[in-house]
């Protein structure tokens, strides 16, 4: 198995449906062990069963927007393993009206809320959490096409991921000489809760089942599955790069 034995933190799983769960199904099935964050009470109730039906070690509160919540989440960390492999960070957020209408129009308070939570985020936890990764380990994260392209409904959303992009060539330079791995995902349109915030999601779909070379969409288990090479050992010399999984949707110029 491709990752036996190595401790995976997944940040981010919110249900079943989840690009995280999918990552956390396909490490399971590889041999890792997990941990999941919540933030709430509400956030933890869902987050407990599905810990417990992955198999995972344990849970822990952690809010990415809170440096002091990140610390108390690695001191736990570093009392229950000791140390760690692999850091999932699937965590992105924007108020909804920032989704709808123009860009132009996004608030400042709303532009601060979506880097801090879907960008900064990554570069706080990578720090709070760099003592305890183990030469060789792997960081992944989230993105979407929307920071390279105009995506309607994206909006505030692409200018972070564009943010977190940059962040994972600038981590993966720093964290390097100790064989330290950063990476990002880029997948495709998946229905999950965070997805349905983006208004012109019905029409991405369509689009892509209509344009991409493989003709469908993509699913939490073909993200599992990237995200298992990327954080095993077979990766070794992967890293500051961003991986579509999309079924190469990325790479059509023209709509059929």
């Amino acid at each position: 198995m491709l990752l036996q034995g190595k401790k995976a933190l997944i940040l981010g799983l919110a249900n079943n449906r989840s690009i995280a769960y999918g990552i956390a199904s396909a490490f399971r099935e590889q041999g890792a062990r997990l941990a999941f964050n919540h933030v709430g009470e509400a956030i933890k109730k869902r987050v407990e069963p599905l810990s417990e039906e992955l198999g995972g070690d344990f849970t822990f509160p952690c809010d990415v927007c809170d440096d002091a919540q990140i610390q108390a989440a690695a001191d736990l960390v570093k009392e229950k393993w000791g140390n760690l492999d692999i850091i999932v960070h699937s965590v992105a957020f924007a108020n909804r009206e920032d989704l709808n209408g123009r860009f132009i129009d996004t608030p400042r308070e709303g532009f601060r809320l979506a880097l801090d939570v879907s960008a900064y985020s990554l570069t706080g936890i990578c720090r709070a959490f760099e003592p305890l990764i183990n030469d060789g380990g792997s960081v992944l994260t989230m993105t979407y096409h929307g920071s390279t392209q105009v995506i309607p409904g994206y909006n505030v959303m692409g200018v972070a991921k564009a943010a977190l992009e940059a962040s994972v060539r600038y981590l993966a330079c720093e964290l390097g000489p100790r064989g330290v791995r950063v990476n990002a995902i880029s997948a495709g349109p998946i229905k999950t809760l965070a997805a349905s915030a983006v208004s012109s999601l019905k029409d991405i779909f369509t689009l892509v089942e209509n344009n991409a070379p493989l003709r469908r969409n993509i699913t939490t288990g073909d993200v599992g599955g990237a995200a298992a090479f990327l954080a095993s050992d077979l990766a070794s010399a992967v890293t500051g790069q961003v991986l579509y999984v999309d079924s190469g949707f990325s790479q059509v110029g023209v709509s059929a």
